[in-house]
């Protein structure tokens, strides 16, 4: 199952996160109080509420401040063996929402892939690989495409998709309950 993470204002109709809702059978979001307000911790607990609701383990696909409290959510430890990957895409900079000390990432528990931009406003290309790099994960440079939103062309993204899917077919397929459950999960692909 995939259960998107968007950033600051949400992810609007033509985003990519919605787009790639739109390419599985089961998918969810996470949803917060205030889409206008990023709070660490408070966002890291919507994560965690939403993932509550799941009834088997899923793929998250982040983007933005929701990389930042994804990955508060999953080193604050009460994900457990609900997530089997994390697709970080165009992460913002903890220094711009003063989260140093509040945010330390460390190499994740679950298998990640983070994918930065050349011409990202919100966190320059050196930083987003350093935060790959402490986070585990494997690190993706998409060159020039902006914060890698509606703004920078990244409506349909099959690339998400394959990534997404890539990180699935890392877990087990016991951890979803069963091979032909992940068929029909990925049939619209």
């Amino acid at each position: 199952m995939l259960v998107t993470v968007p950033g600051l204002h949400g992810s609007e109709g033509a985003h990519w996160q919605s787009w790639l809702e739109r390419q599985y059978v089961e998918a969810a979001r996470v949803e917060q109080a205030d889409w206008d307000a990023p709070h660490l911790d408070t966002w890291a607990s919507a994560v965690e509420a939403r993932l509550d609701e799941m009834r088997r383990p899923v793929v998250l696909a982040a983007h933005s401040f929701g990389c930042l409290a994804t990955a508060h959510a999953l080193l604050r430890g009460s994900l457990g063996t609900k997530v089997v990957g994390v697709l970080f895409v165009a992460p913002a900079s903890p220094a711009k929402f003063r989260l140093a000390g509040r945010f330390e990432p460390m190499r994740l528990a679950v298998p990640s892939i983070l994918v930065g931009s050349e011409t990202d406003p919100w966190m320059p290309l050196d930083d987003a690989r350093d935060l790959a790099r402490q986070l585990g994960s494997a690190f993706v440079n998409l060159g020039d495409a902006g914060h890698i939103n509606t703004s920078a062309g990244y409506g349909p993204w099959p690339h998400a998709k394959y990534l997404v899917d890539t990180l699935a077919h890392w877990a087990p397929p016991a951890e979803f309950g069963a091979e032909d459950l992940f068929l029909r999960e990925h049939a619209y692909g």
